[in-house]
């Protein structure tokens, strides 16, 4: 039995959809974007400049065609992760601009080689199940820093992938990209868009602007994502008090509206494509003017659209274990477990966040090494409690005696490491004494160290010769286009 968190009744969903499919009536949708306006409109929605009003039984009718599960790949092709049901996913959290300086601990601007940091230490922790795309490269171009870092990630990773694109032409670029290492179980090749779209590497974030926005470039990802059958990644943002209504329900109406409205947009250009009920909201500390991503009640919004989402049958998404801390400190700590359970608790498919301090802003590899270990705590919660003996309890106190010598039988030995969760050495265990003789490290200690053996002991997934050819000269290419001669070291 797999524990869950539920914050709303039924009734509660009913009213959130009422309400959601009435803002796309009044006061309807901003979409930008020619093409939607005009695939909206071909369904039976009225349009008025660039204000879309579209109807329920248009958006009802999107989402039968929207597939309640899909997969990702890895390189090898192996199936990794399960986009749909309660099955709980973890990748770091994404598009930081900076990292922390394990050794100074100042938040400096991040570079190609700090992305390779990132995606080493996670290739080698199991609690990831994808990488992301986690830090901007600033001395890269803006003209092709996604694709830039999406590079980076297929060099150092075998594992599925967290993206997304700031451009139409990079998106193209990016599925290219993700296309060289396709392959299919139907096909007679490998390395083409049609065996990329049967067995996708990759899922690419895509967000609409709160309130009820969608812009050129937004939906122009979505209808290009569906017609490429790649998975698209709704990441809806309202934030309360400030770009949404203050209360948690209204957020979550919110997030319903412009993710329904996305849905439609997306199937109305490829009816059965990908797509996945996700998003980063955030409530609005209105004393700091700030959008605590550690907050409870961020973390409920999530919790409470994940389960709008899967009433309508949707893969899921949320942002959370991520902390608003600027160090990985014990509020970091704190924060960051809090969301991870409260995200796996609501049986979200991929929670996304791990890693990042300072609203989302900073990486660090440091905490992912810790983070990986409230993420293996919450993989253990929400597996549950299993019946693994014949007698729940009698039958191994026999030969007891009144004795506490269950360390002898055979079956404690067998079943213990899968009864627990054993963490690494980042999680102290040891007797003070123990802890003293160690050096008395605390928690950053350990994990600072706990991320140098991971680095020294990681070995570059292989990768065939003309794959890594192709992929170096397409981006390379690129990048002098955009005015780089030399693609920068990447360690």
């Amino acid at each position: 039995m797999q524990p869950k968190l539920e914050l709303l009744t039924p009734g509660l969903i009913s009213r959130i959809l009422d309400e959601a499919f009435q803002l796309m009536m009044k006061p309807g949708i901003k979409v930008q974007d020619a093409a939607a306006r005009d695939l909206l409109a071909a369904a039976g929605s009225s349009v008025d400049g660039e204000i879309v009003r579209i109807p329920e039984k248009v958006v009802r009718k999107a989402l039968e065609s929207v597939p309640s599960t899909f997969f990702l790949y890895d390189r090898l092709g192996n199936r990794r992760v399960t986009y749909g049901g309660d099955a709980v996913h973890f990748d770091p959290g994404s598009s930081g601009v900076h990292v922390l300086d394990p050794e100074t601990l100042e938040h400096k601007p991040s570079e190609t080689a700090d992305l390779v940091r990132l995606v080493k230490v996670a290739e080698m922790l199991s609690a990831y199940d994808a990488q992301s795309t986690a830090v901007v490269c600033n001395e890269a171009p803006k003209a092709i820093g996604d694709l830039y870092r999406l590079y980076i990630v297929l060099l150092y990773s075998a594992k599925p992938i967290v993206t997304g694109a700031f451009s139409l032409s990079t998106l193209h670029t990016m599925i290219d990209m993700l296309a060289i290492f396709s392959t299919s179980t139907s096909l007679s090749a490998g390395g083409s868009r049609a065996a990329l779209a049967e067995k996708p590497l990759a899922v690419f974030d895509v967000c609409p602007s709160p309130p009820l926005i969608w812009s050129e470039f937004g939906a122009g990802n979505l209808i290009e994502l569906a017609r490429a059958n790649v998975p698209a990644e709704l990441i809806s943002m309202p934030l309360a008090g400030a770009a949404a209504p203050v209360t948690l329900l209204g957020s979550v109406v919110q997030h319903a509206a412009e993710s329904l409205s996305g849905i439609a947009i997306h199937q109305l250009a490829s009816p059965g494509a990908p797509i996945v009920w996700g998003g980063a909201p955030a409530i609005f500390d209105m004393r700091r003017g700030t959008t605590p991503m550690g907050a409870v009640e961020t973390a409920m919004i999530d919790a409470a659209y994940a389960q709008v989402g899967k009433s309508l049958g949707l893969p899921t998404h949320c942002y959370l274990g991520a902390s608003d801390a600027k160090i990985v400190d014990a509020q970091a700590g704190l924060e960051s477990g809090v969301s991870a359970i409260l995200g796996a608790l609501a049986g979200v498919n991929m929670i996304s966040g791990a890693g990042m301090l300072d609203f989302l802003a900073c990486q660090s590899a440091e905490k992912l090494v810790v983070d990986a270990e409230a993420i293996g705590m919450a993989k253990r919660l929400v597996a549950g409690i299993t019946v693994r003996t014949e007698t729940l309890a009698t039958a191994l106190f026999e030969g007891i005696n009144f004795k506490g010598d269950f360390l002898k039988q055979k079956v404690t030995r067998e079943l213990f490491p899968l009864e627990q969760y054993l963490p690494s050495a980042v999680i102290d265990r040891d007797s003070i004494r123990g802890w003293q003789q160690a050096g008395s490290l605390d928690t950053f200690a350990r994990a600072r160290a706990r991320t140098r053996d991971l680095l020294a002991a990681y070995q570059r997934p292989a990768m065939a010769p003309e794959q890594e050819r192709e992929l170096r000269a397409m981006v390379q290419s690129l990048a002098k286009d955009a005015g780089m001669e030399k693609l920068p070291e990447a360690e």
